[in-house]
């Protein structure tokens, strides 16, 4: 399989984390999938003060924690699509939480509500029965999709995913 990546959209509490935590979880055993999320408001906290990565990285210099179970890199450079993806070396399946500027088959996930703002850069929308479909104008070209149903998804995924 070439590497292929998809993005989600949302508002807050919508359930993208969720959502790709399932697909995530779904292919696991057949596909060697990696994840980007993107921190807008700049809030993830990853080190606590004192520690020796943090004081690293406090320090300016580009950092990388290597164990036996996980590698981490603190950078102090927002990467493009283009240069993370040869961060991530080999995988399958690449899902972005969020970046709605960059050119990736999109699904925008709501409850409740759907927030149209986000329509003009999906191409599919997952929603559960908390929405009201019926209350909105969904372009014919945005597919719709089971919020709950992650193999559905899972199919769109590996039908429109990009190449990259």
């Amino acid at each position: 399989m070439s590497r292929l990546a998809v993005a989600f959209s949302g508002p807050s509490n919508s359930g993208k984390t969720t959502l790709i935590e399932k697909i995530s979880n779904l292919l696991k055993d057949e596909l060697k999938v990696a994840i980007i999320k993107h921190d807008p408001k700049d809030k993830a906290i990853f080190d606590k003060d004192g520690k020796d990565s943090k004081r690293f990285f406090d320090s300016g210099a580009e950092t990388i924690v290597v164990s036996p179970t996980r590698t981490s890199y603190f950078s102090h450079k927002s990467r493009d699509l283009d240069e993370l993806i040869e961060l991530f070396g080999k995988f399958d399946l690449l899902m972005v939480e969020g970046l709605k500027s960059w050119d990736l088959p999109r699904i925008s996930v709501f409850r409740e509500e759907i927030d149209e703002s986000y329509l003009d850069y999906s191409n599919a929308i997952a929603i559960d029965k908390s929405v009201d479909i019926d209350r909105y104008n969904i372009p014919q070209n945005i597919d719709l999709l089971d919020l709950n149903d992650i193999k559905m998804i899972k199919e769109w995924i590996l039908k429109y995913a990009k190449r990259v």
